[in-house]
Order: structure tokens, then C-alpha cells, then sequence
């Protein structure tokens, strides 16, 4: 809306300082402040609010130490991160940009799956909260509003380098932009640690008749709702102690928002070879405004809680990785951006699997692990659940700077 107002008034009234917010940087640093500030200040009412509500954890009886003490311990406390996301993404971002309009939906979709969750455990005392199913299937619903607007959509595209003579490279070797050849709908995407790393899904079925390029959507549109799925049910198993999910996902998120910025800028993209994409550099200003409000949300989070995101805002969180990680085409980075929900995940996988095979062969069931996920076999351990989070991120940040720097290591 600001932005709006600022533009208005440069044109009309040439308002000093205005031009400022023509800059996505600055947009951006403004809504990672205002984002920060909500979640300090307002994040406390919030959750003397909630526990006025007696919307309080009720913690289930697992043997690890300190377990009992958090019984109590207000949950819902995605709802500050909600909202101190979108405030300042509703102040500074352009609001007609189809990948913030996406954000927008995708945090309020799984904000509401993650509420009724959280709300069916609290008031009528049902442990497992909404049916897993039914969590599936609102998973899978967005999912297929995510990939049917990245298909179909005509504001999404790509624009390609235009592939020049020899005598064309050495005319315009002064150049410092590449001629691009104008926006095209694509199914393209990156891989990581390849030199020509770019993929197109449409390969998948193409091979059978070129004319089947039509049909990619049958390819692409699954594999985007198992990408939306799968991470935030991983961002939900790793939000299991005090600051682990919410710590972890920041440090996903500002790496996000640097692969954001560089795949909106012409100059950048060419100078460091990345896919350009058109429009996606304004999904900054909405990603540092969810590092803001995950950062402010860590300040009442860190151990000893005192809330916890719930369902509300694991949920969220995954989703909203997900969905940057496919619009900015990184979404095979997941695995390593993401290292630590992956870990989480196969932990679980894993130990359920093995179980399940120890226990039809030896009538007995065995585990890999002391517990799953991974972060409570370290506390079956005797490990303390600050060090084991504190390990977890330095992992993270670790896995971050490895996904960076495939923007140039190939």
C-alpha cells in the first residue's frame, strides 16, 4: 500500500525520498524491521492473549527431560508469525505481483490447516488434532493451486539469454548485460553443481512424442504437490524443541531471499549465469519480512519456551519454503537448503520402516534410532535440547552456504 503511495506522490508531487521505494532493497529492509518490531512488541500481547485463552500444549508423556515443565506452555504461536509477515508484506510489496499474491494465499491456506489442528487439540482434548488426511488434503489443494498458477499462469515466465555469433560476442563484448530473448512460459528448472543445469519437465513426456509438450502439466502439477507436501510435513517433525524449527527455517529463508533477488535481477542473473525471472525479485520484500517475523519469533521461542508455533506455523513455514524454492525454479536445492527437515524426515522414515520389517520377520519390532525424529534420540541421549538446536543450526547455516554457492560452482 505504501509503495502505492510513494509512487503516487514522486509522480504527482516529485515527494522527496520518495523514488526510495522503487528500490526492492529498500522495500525490503523496511519490511524486515517493521516484521522484526511486530514480532518483539506485539508477539508478547499475542501470547498473554493465548494463554489467557488457556490455549496451552498438552504434551505427551515421551521420557525426555524437561518434557513435563512445558505442559502449559501457550501454543498457536504461528499466528504471531502470520502476522508479522504479512503487515509489512501488505505496507511495502507490490500487491497486483502474482508470486506475492501466491505467498499471500499459500500462508493463509496452511495457516488455517495448521489452526484447526492446533485448536481441534486444545478445546476438545483430541491428541491427534485435525485427521491426517485431512491435512493431506489440504496439502495436496495447494499444491495444485501452486502448480496450476505456475503453468497456467501468463505473469510467470522466464526469459532466456539470446545465443550470439562469435562476431556477435566480440562486438558487444563491452557489454554488461546480455541480450535476453523475450518472457516465454517454461517448465524449466536448475539443478545444482551441473554446468548447463538447466532441466525442463516437460523431457519427462516429450520423449514420446514432441507434440505431448502440452501435456507437461501432468508431470508438473504432481511433482509441485509433492514438493509442497513433503516440506511442510518436514518443517512440522523438526518443530519438536524449543527453537529448532523456527531458527532453522530462518536461515533457509534469508538464503531464499538472496536467490530471490539475484534470479529478479538482469544484471545479476547474467553476471552469475542464473535462470532469469521476471518479477520474481519482488518475493524479497515478502521473504525478509517472514525472516523477520521467524528471527522476532525466536525471541519468546528459544529455550525455555514460552509459546510454541504449533501446527499453525510449521505448517505455514513449510509451505511458504516450498512454494519460493519452486517459483524461483531452486526447488532441487530443497534437499540441501532444507538439509535439516530432510534429515528429520528420513529419521522418521527410517525408523518407521525398519520397525515395520523387524517386526513381520522377527516378530519383534527394532530401531535405528533412540526415538524419532532425530533431535530426540540426541535428548534420549542426555543431550540438552539447547545444544542439540545450537548443532542443528550451525548444520543449517552449513548446508545454506553450500546451496549458495552453486550459483557459481558447477
Amino acid at each position: 500500500m505504501l509503495y502505492y503511495l510513494f509512487e503516487y506522490l514522486e509522480s504527482e508531487y516529485q515527494f522527496p525520498g520518495a523514488t526510495l521505494f522503487q528500490f526492492i532493497t529498500f522495500r525490503a529492509a523496511m519490511a524486515i524491521i517493521l516484521s522484526l518490531l511486530i514480532s518483539t512488541i506485539y508477539g508478547k500481547r499475542i501470547i498473554n492473549f493465548l494463554r489467557k485463552k488457556q490455549m496451552g500444549e498438552s504434551i505427551r508423556e515421551l521420557g525426555l527431560d524437561g518434557q513435563a515443565e512445558k505442559a502449559g506452555t501457550p501454543t498457536m504461536g504461528g499466528i504471531i508469525i502470520i502476522l508479522a509477515t504479512l503487515v509489512p508484506v501488505l505496507l511495502f510489496a507490490k500487491l497486483d505481483n502474482i508470486y506475492v499474491i501466491l505467498l499471500i494465499i499459500t500462508t493463509l491456506w496452511m495457516g488455517v490447516i495448521g489452526f484447526t489442528d492446533d485448536y481441534l487439540k486444545i478445546k476438545r482434548k483430541d491428541k491427534e488434532g485435525l485427521a491426517g488426511k485431512f491435512k493431506i488434503i489440504g496439502q495436496v489443494g495447494l499444491g495444485l493451486i501452486v502448480g496450476c498458477t505456475m503453468y497456467f499462469h501468463n505473469d510467470i515466465t522466464i526469459k532466456e539469454e539470446k545465443v550470439k555469433s562469435e562476431t556477435e560476442q566480440i562486438v558487444n563484448a563491452g557489454e554488461e548485460v546480455s541480450d535476453f530473448n523475450p518472457a516465454m512460459k517454461s517448465t524449466k528448472t536448475t539443478i545444482p553443481f551441473f554446468k548447463n543445469n538447466e532441466f525442463d519437465y516437460s523431457d519427462l513426456i516429450t520423449w514420446i512424442s514432441p507434440e505431448m509438450e502440452k501435456y507437461a502439466w501432468l508431470i508438473f502439477i504432481p511433482i509441485v504437490i509433492f514438493i509442497v507436501t513433503a516440506v511442510s510435513n518436514g518443517a512440522n517433525l523438526t518443530d519438536g524443541i524449543d527453537g529448532l524449527a523456527a531458527g532453522s527455517s530462518a536461515i533457509m529463508v534469508l538464503t531464499l531471499a538472496l536467490f530471490a533477488w539475484v534470479s529478479g535481477n538482469i544484471i545479476f542473473s547474467d553476471y552469475l549465469n542464473v535462470m532469469y525471472i521476471p518479477k520474481s525479485g519482488e518475493m524479497t520484500i515478502y521473504i525478509t519480512a517472514f525472516a523477520g517475523a521467524l528471527v522476532g519469533f525466536l525471541w519468546y521461542n528459544t529455550y525455555p519456551a514460552q509459546v510454541f508455533m504449533g501446527d499453525t506455523g510449521s505448517l505455514t513455514i513449510g509451505g511458504i519454503i516450498a512454494v519460493i524454492a519452486i517459483a524461483i525454479r531452486k526447488e532441487f536445492l530443497i534437499p540441501i537448503l532444507c538439509g535439516i527437515f530432510f534429515i528429520e524426515t528420513v529419521s522418521v522414515m527410517m525408523q518407521v520402516s525398519w520397525f515395520k520389517y523387524t517386526k513381520k520377520r522377527h516378530g519383534e519390532g527394532r530401531r535405528i534410532f533412540l526415538m524419532s525424529p532425530l533431535h530426540h534420540h540426541y535428548q534420549k541421549k542426555g543431550i540438552h535440547e539447547s545444544k542439540i538446536v545450537t548443532r542443528f543450526w550451525i548444520v543449517g547455516i552449513f548446508m545454506a552456504i553450500i546451496a549458495v554457492i552453486t550459483l557459481k560452482v558447477r
